[in-house]
């Protein structure tokens, strides 16, 4: 007999990329950040300043400052361990088994470029590894939730999600994905993209204008702040056919020729894009094969009932229900 559970998947995922405190302090950021958005006398910071919303605001930044205190405080400590120990692996011109040099991880690189402050302080790091921290979780848990749901409402991309990972495993449910083995999941990674067009992240992003631009008839001046509702630009109809309708196909690479490379941006575009990018589709791919090589979902809500909440990070205000089912 197959085994059937009802699952709430949006929270499970933002578990499975946090840790349970940070997650509490990020949803309390990003709805006192929603406040101040939405009430004009909070955008002035002297009037914030005596509200209790700043309270509690400067309490989580402390906090969170605190644990990425912490998180450069313990490398930097292993780091420097492993120097004493002659440990060549953790070193800036380490080689692998191979000859090639080894990648040093994001962190590493910027506390080897602090060293004695002449390229980094201790505080350029700490908001690096904040922006990981607030970015990086959130996100890519949302991500996986939503592309979870549009596969659990069609079976028909799901299956070809699941036949594509069986050319990739065979019948085998339980081998971790290697690297090869994730960049050979192509038609995953369009799902994983139209899932973004449709309910991108970051519904919203801004961004200072830095010269003068002239848009047909208007002139908008350098320095003016502007908004880029990513949510409704995925929805043109010019580079994306029946754009509400969830298409994986979109992003097979004969249907990506000729489209303006601004028309999709989940990841922002130009110089201040995520930096994180490529590592989220890998981690969403990871967990979602992990996931799909295993289970059977179906969407319990229909897309149409669901209630969103465009705050920082876009979310169904009663969260997605599926079902899974193990498969045998």
């Amino acid at each position: 007999k197959k085994l059937k559970l009802f699952f709430q998947i949006n929270f499970i995922f933002i578990l499975l990329t946090t840790k349970f405190f940070t997650l509490i302090i990020f949803y309390s950021i990003g709805s006192i950040v929603q406040s101040r958005q939405s009430k004009l006398w909070l955008q002035f910071d002297t009037i914030f300043r005596f509200s209790e919303d700043y309270k509690r605001h400067q309490s989580y930044i402390n906090t969170l400052h605190g644990f990425s205190n912490r998180v450069i405080r313990e490398r930097k400590a292993e780091l420097a361990e492993n120097i004493l120990n002659n440990n060549i692996n953790t070193a800036p011109d380490a080689y692998d088994d191979l000859g090639k040099k080894k990648r040093l991880a994001f962190l590493d690189l910027l506390i080897n470029a602090s060293k004695d402050g002449a390229v980094l302080s201790n505080e350029d790091i700490r908001e690096e590894v904040d922006t990981f921290m607030f970015e990086g979780h959130d996100t890519t848990s949302a991500a996986i939730s939503w592309t979870l749901f549009l596969l659990g409402s069609h079976p028909e991309y799901q299956e070809r999600v699941f036949e594509e990972l069986q050319s990739i495993f065979g019948d085998d449910k339980e081998t971790p994905a290697t690297m090869q083995n994730l960049m050979d999941m192509r038609y995953l990674e369009c799902c994983i993209k139209d899932a973004l067009r449709l309910f991108p992240s970051v519904p919203m992003m801004a961004r200072s204008i830095g010269e003068d631009v002239k848009i047909g008839n208007y002139l908008i001046p350098a320095g003016t702040t502007a908004i880029i509702v990513t949510y409704m630009l995925h929805r043109n109809a010019k580079s994306f056919p029946k754009p509400e309708q969830f298409n994986p196909d979109n992003f097979l690479p004969e249907n990506c020729t000729g489209r303006h490379p601004f028309a999709y941006i989940p990841f922002s575009a130009g110089p201040r894009n995520c930096i994180g990018q490529k590592f989220a589709i890998l981690e969403e791919k990871a967990v979602l094969s992990t996931v799909l090589r295993k289970y059977k979902i179906e969407s319990v809500d229909r897309r149409e009932d669901l209630t969103l909440l465009g705050e920082l990070i876009l979310r169904p205000k009663d969260g997605l229900r599926v079902k899974i089912t193990k498969r045998v």
